[in-house]
């Protein structure tokens, strides 16, 4: 079939733009990717701790005047720095070339490899060899390393192709899910031992500095090259598996298979990566990003232009990590965010963005059937495109109550109502169960006593000043995250909506933790941090961006950099405490209400006090945002008026919580979905996902205080480890399918 010369020609991921990148230019790239990273081999040769320079090297290589037969010379270049080079190269290609295939085969340029939970299973690979194995060598690390990432990818796949035949959106959900319950069985053991701590603190940064001859390398080589000759061989399905599934079969191929197949490709490469240098996050979606950027949608040109890049981007960092905190090596994955970030950010607001496809998400809205999350997240007018609200069943919450008072009135729903009543009822319970849980033996009548003040002074001190202080802030917390949760997921109509995606956590737990080392006062006292962080985190995301209505991907783009240029910072706060600090600084990063009282408590609910109204007399207009534009307009709503309002206000709350116990995981999603399952389809539950949000806090708070005795785990991994089934649940069921 010919193609019209004006007409765009298909592509990977759909009908390339009118400004596809010529053959020549995409050469000229590739040829430009691999002198400079020849060059920056050559750098990584010459430098480091050693004072062999150039010559000494160039001397090594090339056996000038026996200079190999030098045992300063091969110690430090040929076991040392060239070993450490080539296996900066492989691993940046691997990864490279798995975020390539990763964004190519789901058709999202933000995909990220981890979104397969390797780098998860590897983490708890090696933290489950520290602590249960003993294990305290690199070898034994890499092996570790390997094996978890393999385990957590194959049942990845098992969950995916169970529920969804392997498709792109079920891998990516089953990889989230999945890999946050591993992250918090990571948090478990980890909490529980400083040892353990202090030795995944600094793998868990990803580093190239334990590389030391050719052994570990050439144990992975033949997996990586596996896995670079099934991405090689599966070029030409995948291409045809962009035109749509059914003219793929058309062609001979199988797409479920496709897909299956790059998900094990991607799976190799990354776990070999994880396994030798650590998990090293966002090079793959920084290399597939400029891979896009510069060759279009011509995969074979992008896969090798992205694993150019990844080997020349951490090749780069390897060698910036060796000489920016003398005679000490700064963390890889830090400088990978340091370097990545802004070009990132650089690219997004340059021209090149609309060679990629991406200035107008409704281009994939039109492939896919609908709005894409995106665009219900971030466009301008989404309401627009989003598909009509289903048709109110008979007799389904039409059932209200009219309270009056004087010249005053209020419509109730009764479903709402007595949904809010149960949570409200449920959350005294597990106040009264809070209380009453703990480490020491108080019965319930002690305990009830010592609410009133009554009985023994240790058991009124610890009831009233601890335990309910503590109860109290987790409450706030809890209703806070709730209420952030319901306005972004409203605002996005969209269940995976939440304040994150704005670098909303991330910037917030940056503040708190560079308030505490600027002030060198507790954590404890620096909450307020939480709020302010996250609001620079916004303005920056927003103006960087030109604004949060310009392009959806631009936003998500800018908050995936931020996000990342935040959460270095965090690392290399924790990283450079002492053993002690930085553990309970990690306690509080997991999400933590040990020691929060009412100080903290009293000021954040005062705040709320403010917030809530707010949020209750916009929710009026929030629903009749569910209609286009025109029509909300005619009601009386100002839809821009309304998102920013909405959206200030989840940023205020969700930074505000972060303040309280860092940054918990989950409940600002689950909050939102429990509540709306509660008060129906039909209604924004504001005071539903508030009482929701509270209820989880506190429950996840006492069961990580009774789970282990004479331990105690954080709320936030309490909420992670319990989030991911509950996201599989969600989102992976048969009766969500049809509503996500």
């Amino acid at each position: 079939m010919a193609t019209h010369p004006a007409d765009p020609a298909p592509g990977p991921d759909g009908p390339v733009p009118a400004g596809r990148r010529s053959g020549t230019t995409v050469a000229w790239a590739v040829a430009g990717s691999l002198t400079a990273l020849l060059l920056l081999c050559a750098a990584s040769l010459s430098i480091g701790a050693g004072e062999v320079g150039p010559g000494g090297a160039l001397d090594y290589l090339l056996n000038r005047d026996g200079a190999r037969a030098d045992s300063r010379l091969a110690l430090v270049v040929g076991d040392l720095r060239l070993p450490r080079t080539l296996t900066a190269v492989l691993v940046g290609a691997a990864l490279g070339v798995a975020g390539c295939l990763l964004q190519a085969v789901t058709r999202n340029p933000l995909a990220e490899t981890g979104l397969l939970g390797v780098n998860a299973g590897a983490s708890l690979g090696v933290v489950a060899g520290i602590a249960l194995l003993g294990f305290d060598s690199g070898y034994a690390y890499l092996v570790c390393a390997f094996t978890g990432a393999v385990v957590a990818s194959g049942l990845v796949l098992l969950i995916a192709g169970r529920t969804g035949g392997g498709s792109p959106m079920r891998l990516m959900l089953a990889g989230s899910a999945l890999g946050a319950t591993f992250g918090g069985l990571t948090s478990v053991i980890v909490v529980n031992s400083a040892e353990t701590y202090d030795r995944f603190r600094f793998w868990v940064l990803g580093s190239l500095a334990g590389v030391e001859g050719y052994g570990e390398v050439g144990r992975l080589l033949p997996v990586v090259a596996v896995g670079f000759l099934v991405a090689a061989l599966v070029v030409r399905p995948l291409s045809a598996l962009a035109l749509g599934d059914d003219l793929a079969r058309s062609l001979g191929h199988r797409p479920q298979l496709v897909r299956l197949t790059v998900a094990g490709s991607v799976t190799l490469l990354t776990a070999a990566a994880v396994a030798l240098a650590g998990p090293i996050s966002f090079l793959g979606l920084l290399a597939g990003f400029l891979a896009r950027a510069v060759a279009g949608t011509r995969l074979p040109a992008r896969l090798a232009l992205a694993g150019l890049v990844g080997a020349a981007v951490l090749t780069l960092s390897d060698i910036a990590a060796r000489v920016v905190s003398r005679p000490y090596e700064a963390p890889v994955s830090v400088i990978v965010a340091l370097l990545g970030a802004p070009v990132l950010i650089g690219i997004v607001r340059s021209r090149h963005l609309a060679s990629m496809g991406m200035t107008d998400p409704a281009g994939d809205e039109r492939r896919e059937g609908g709005p894409g999350p995106v665009s219900r997240l971030l466009a301008r007018h989404p309401s627009r495109r989003a598909r009509p609200a289903r048709p109110k069943r008979p007799g389904r919450d039409a059932a209200t109550v009219v309270l009056r008072g004087g010249p005053f009135s209020l419509l109730v729903g009764r479903r709402p109502a007595l949904a809010a009543l149960g949570l409200a009822a449920l959350g005294l319970l597990a106040v009264v169960i809070s209380a009453y849980a703990g480490q020491s033996d108080l019965g319930v009548s002690r305990t009830f006593q010592a609410v009133l003040g009554q009985g023994d002074r240790f058991d009124v001190l610890l009831v009233q000043k601890f335990r309910l202080g503590r109860i109290t802030a987790g409450l706030v917390a809890g209703a806070a995250l709730g209420l952030a949760g319901c306005l972004t997921q409203t605002l996005a109509r969209n269940r995976l909506a939440t304040p994150e995606l704005l670098g909303v956590n991330d910037g917030a737990t940056a503040a708190v933790l560079f308030s505490v080392t600027v002030s060198a006062t507790g954590t404890f006292g620096a909450w307020w941090a939480g709020p302010l962080g996250a609001l620079v985190a916004v303005l920056l995301v927003t103006a960087v961006s030109g604004g949060l209505g310009q392009r959806g991907y631009r936003v998500l783009v800018v908050g995936l950099a931020m996000s990342a240029l935040a959460s270095a910072v965090t690392q290399v706060i924790i990283s450079r405490r002492s053993l002690n600090s930085a553990s309970s600084l990690y306690v509080w990063t997991s999400g933590s209400l040990n020691g929060r009282s009412y100080s903290v408590a009293l000021p954040v609910l005062a705040g709320l006090c403010v917030l809530v109204p707010l949020a209750l007399v916009a929710a009026r207009h929030l629903a009749v945002l569910r209609f286009d534009d025109s029509t909300a307009s005619s009601l009386g709503a100002g839809p821009g008026r309304v998102r920013v309002l909405c959206m200030l206000l989840a940023v205020a709350l969700a930074g505000l919580a972060v303040g309280i116990c860092g940054p918990v995981g989950f409940v600002a999603l689950a909050s939102p979905v429990i509540a709306s399952r509660l008060a129906g389809p039909l209604r924004v539950p504001l005071i539903g996902s508030m009482l929701t949000g509270a209820v989880l806090v506190v429950v996840a708070d006492t069961l990580g205080r009774i789970v282990f005795p004479g331990t105690e785990l954080p709320v936030g991994v309490v909420t992670t480890v319990l989030g991911g089934p509950f996201l599989l649940w969600v989102l992976l069921g048969r009766s969500a399918a049809t509503r996500v």
